[in-house]
């Protein structure tokens, strides 16, 4: 009897324990669950098959932060912020995102020397640097360093199937069209011959042949690499382009839509399918419904100048010239938060007020410039003096265009408009 009693009072007090906190139950789970840097991997992988870039960016962040030596996490990461870029709209935020690919690449190779991948990898964010507007003072000393890393990586391993491609690109970028040609076609008989999927070969194949305008060709390698990765819709915007090319616009937006369907079951709000659509549509000479497409678009990316100017060039084509007007004005200088708001059609007691901050001139900007010059130009009257503005805007765009005899023959007439009303650009 004295036994049982000492077992009762053992359970009694031990139940109290657990009730208090003092002791803790069999196999309950810890307070702070730990992963390791190979689970964050795993899981940013995942993210990036499945099309949702910005989440595999945090995983693959984290990885790196646990396992800080090993460069192969560094190096997946500098590959998917690169392709992320493709992902932005503007200029200055791919000019952003890339400058943090290059880190993480630069880090790949200081901590993996002798890897071939690291070298390749960093080859690849240096060739995509270099192609950034933003990056026109650096371009050529991007270009020379990329070509320098994807021969070095050849040189540690010279059977590297994702070095050949990368170096393919680079090629291709500084115009050695048939050097580009040969190694691209060594790329991918060699991921032939080893039964190796991956989905940078079939992409560099089809840019090498979109360069080079075999369209058709370009558009059976895209397609090839969405099948290894059917979630990544910069992939389906390449195949879009390229039917586009071809004039065959309903094709073209097929594969539009199916990378905004994509993003809708992930979830992400991109504007790119939408701005997509909306310019096929334009071309179609279908301006309501794209409008509408660049609207819709406006409404995920709100902050963006670009797909403002995208929406003014829209209004321009179906000569709405007087609504063109703000949309452009917001791509060039930026507009306030009542401006912004009327051109998004928003509801201004219930929705974000937002301030745009305008594009500075470049190659992807300059149509905004010109056809805001030429929009007040046109519209010029005494009553509304639109040209003291159109001949700065007009000026800035020779002064930053000065050989390009195209540019130069677009702001012409409306330069001599203005010259006809006696107004002339006179600095400041």
């Amino acid at each position: 009897m004295l036994v049982w009693i000492m077992l009762i009072l053992g359970c009694v007090l031990l139940l109290r324990a657990v009730n208090t906190g003092q002791v803790q139950p069999l196999f309950s789970p810890t307070l702070t669950p730990t992963r390791n840097a190979n689970s964050f991997a795993f899981e940013g992988e995942t993210h990036f098959k499945a099309g949702d870039l910005n989440k595999a960016i945090i995983a693959y962040n984290n990885a790196t932060r646990l396992s800080p030596n090993d460069g192969e996490l560094w190096s997946k990461l500098a590959r998917i912020q690169t392709y992320s870029s493709n992902l932005l709209t503007t200029d200055k935020d791919r000019q952003k995102r890339l400058a943090e690919a290059l880190q993480s690449a630069d880090q790949a190779v200081k901590v993996s020397p002798e890897n071939s991948d690291a070298w390749a990898i960093r080859a690849f964010t240096l060739d995509w640097n270099a192609n950034n507007p933003l990056n026109t003072e650096k371009r050529d000393s991007y270009m020379t360093e990329s070509e320098q890393n994807a021969v070095r990586a050849l040189q540690l391993d010279n059977q590297n199937t994702l070095a050949l491609a990368y170096y393919a690109e680079i090629l291709i970028d500084q115009q050695k069209w048939d050097q580009s040609s040969q190694v691209i076609t060594q790329a991918v008989a060699q991921a032939n011959e080893r039964n190796e999927q991956i989905m940078d070969v079939h992409r560099v194949n089809a840019y090498v042949n979109e360069s080079l305008g075999n369209y058709d060709v370009a558009i059976n390698e895209y397609k090839e690499a969405v099948k290894i990765t059917p979630n990544l819709t910069f992939l389906q915007i390449s195949i879009g382009l390229n039917y586009r090319q071809l004039k065959q616009y309903e094709r073209a937006i097929e594969y539009f839509a199916q990378a905004a369907t994509i993003n809708e079951n992930l979830g992400v709000r991109d504007s790119i399918p939408y701005l997509a659509i909306g310019k096929t549509y334009t071309q179609m000479g279908e301006f309501f419904i794209a409008a509408r497409n660049v609207k819709k678009a406006i409404q995920y990316d709100p902050t963006s100048p670009d797909v403002y100017g995208q929406l003014g060039i829209v209004y321009f084509k179906s000569h709405n010239y007087e609504g063109s007007i703000d949309p452009l004005k917001c791509a060039i200088y930026g507009c306030d938060a009542d401006t912004s708001c009327t051109i998004r059609d928003c509801d201004p007691k219930k929705d974000e007020k937002i301030t745009i901050q305008g594009m500075p001139l470049s190659p992807n900007t300059v149509v905004y410039y010109y056809t805001y010059g030429s929009v007040l130009a046109g519209l010029h009257r005494k009553s509304q003096p639109y040209c003291n503005e159109a001949v700065k805007v007009l000026h800035q765009v020779r002064q930053g265009f000065p050989q390009d005899q195209t540019i130069l023959s677009i702001i012409k007439p409306s330069e001599e408009i203005c010259s006809s009303y006696g107004i002339v650009y006179s600095g400041g």
